[in-house]
């Protein structure tokens, strides 16, 4: 990537950790997981609200890393409206760009910001932590202990 793209990736991901969008309890959530990466200490609690099969609003609350809650912040205004096998096809997506960072063509130009974490192996669980608790939210029979990266 060129410099002048690597500043623009650190500008979105700041912003969203500084402003994170969606970061509030959702009232009446369908589902509510939580999140922790016990190395880095991020912590997150992420609020679903479906309506059918279909993810009609993702909120989230919790601390850590910059990168942690820039991509929870990223998440939820990317999942919102997509049906359970649309968000566990964009996970697979984004867990292949910020593991390798091979890029898929038609994702978020805000998510691509990501990209860049593959250079960082102990940044990635910060990336993948509120993304894997949606995952596993959105299972028939979500699980009542926490997501670990661990």
């Amino acid at each position: 990537m060129s410099s002048h793209l690597d500043e623009l990736y650190q500008e979105v991901i700041l912003d969203h950790s500084r402003n994170p969008r969606n970061y509030h309890k959702l009232e009446g959530a369908t589902r509510v997981i939580e999140g922790n990466n016990p190395l880095c200490g991020d912590q997150v609690t992420v609020y679903i609200k479906m309506d059918g099969d279909r993810i009609a609003d993702v909120t989230f609350q919790g601390s850590g890393c910059a990168i942690s809650k820039a991509a929870a912040s990223l998440m939820t205004a990317n999942l919102k409206g997509k049906t359970r096998a649309e968000a566990r096809h964009l996970f697979e997506e984004y867990l292949r760009m910020v593991t390798t960072g091979k890029v898929d063509p038609d994702m978020s130009q805000k998510l691509i910001a990501f990209a860049g974490v593959h250079q960082f192996p102990a940044r990635v669980k910060c990336a993948v932590l509120p993304w894997r608790a949606v995952v596993n939210a959105l299972g028939d029979d979500p699980p009542a202990a926490p997501v670990s990266t661990e």
